[in-house]
């Protein structure tokens, strides 16, 4: 019994530092946080800080690397799920649906996500979804596209992709714009697969 009222006190105070790691990054900006600061808004002590973490960095990573695994996981659980159907999911069906998969996460994480790829937040953690969505596009995209076919080095598509997916989606976040995870990765998937060209108007 003690155990477990232990396990949820911890469980509810690495929940306090979260939440107020958020609400300082939105106040003051990243850079600008200090540890006295969050153990403040978190009302915790200097010492239940340390317990957990080293600096506000290693608490920073950490956060960003649990969303990030947890995002990892569940898109490749429901990927396989598709790919084991292609009777009824054709290959075609793979790309929005991994988009929406992505989106639908983002948006159940939209205030982290907006606080740390905002202008106050943590650049790095744009490398990071941008790999992330860089690798889902090799490993998933690989067996579809024919490279023998291919225009351009696929390193350089892959690239671009990833980097449009990413101002798209911190446009999103950031703004709040109304368009659901569908109505987004139907936005994206337009301008990926005819181009900015086509997507404009300006050419057919």
């Amino acid at each position: 019994m003690r155990e477990n009222f232990t396990d949820l006190r911890v469980v509810r105070t690495i929940e306090a530092i979260k939440e107020a790691l958020v609400e300082l990054i939105e106040e003051k900006g990243f850079e600008s946080i200090t540890v006295k600061d969050i153990t403040s808004k978190a009302k915790i002590n200097r010492g239940t800080f340390y317990a957990h973490y080293r600096d506000k960095y290693d608490l920073m990573n950490r956060y960003q690397d649990e969303l990030m695994g947890v995002m990892t996981n569940n898109v490749k659980h429901n990927l396989s799920k598709l790919l084991t159907d292609l009777s009824t999911n054709s290959t075609n069906k793979i790309p929005i649906e991994m988009t929406v998969l992505i989106c639908d996460f983002l948006d159940r994480n939209r205030r982290f996500m907006k606080a740390v790829l905002g202008p106050k937040g943590d650049i790095s953690f744009q490398t990071k979804l941008k790999n992330f969505i860089s690798k889902a596009l090799l490993e998933n995209y690989g067996s579809i596209v024919a490279q023998e076919k291919l225009l351009v080095p696929e390193e350089y598509l892959i690239t671009y992709i990833a980097s449009a997916h990413i101002g798209i989606i911190q446009q999103w976040l950031l703004e709040e714009k109304k368009e659901s995870s569908q109505e987004i990765s139907e936005i994206l998937l337009t301008i990926t697969l005819n181009g900015p060209f086509v997507a404009a108007g300006l050419k057919k």
